[in-house]
């Protein structure tokens, strides 16, 4: 029998990536991340999602933590 899928609001995504819930939110908003469904009021999110929001908030502190690393420097300025 298959596992039921797991469905995950954002304070769990936070929670489950020890960081604060406005940050969550920022991942979730600008990089277009659609909920699944709801669940009452709260938007519920699936692995993949928790995945993909985990990889960005990474990229986002290895980037905060190194300024130039992956941006192009424009030459002359």
């Amino acid at each position: 029998m298959s596992q039921p899928q797991l469905l995950l609001t954002v304070g769990e995504i936070a929670k489950r990536s020890q960081t604060k819930v406005h940050r969550v939110e920022y991942i979730i908003r600008s990089r277009n991340i659609q909920p699944i469904g709801w669940a009452g009021h709260a938007r519920v999110f699936s692995r993949a999602s928790l995945d993909r929001i985990a990889s960005e908030l990474s990229r986002m502190d290895t980037e905060r933590s190194n300024p130039n690393s992956g941006r192009s420097v424009h030459a002359g300025r």
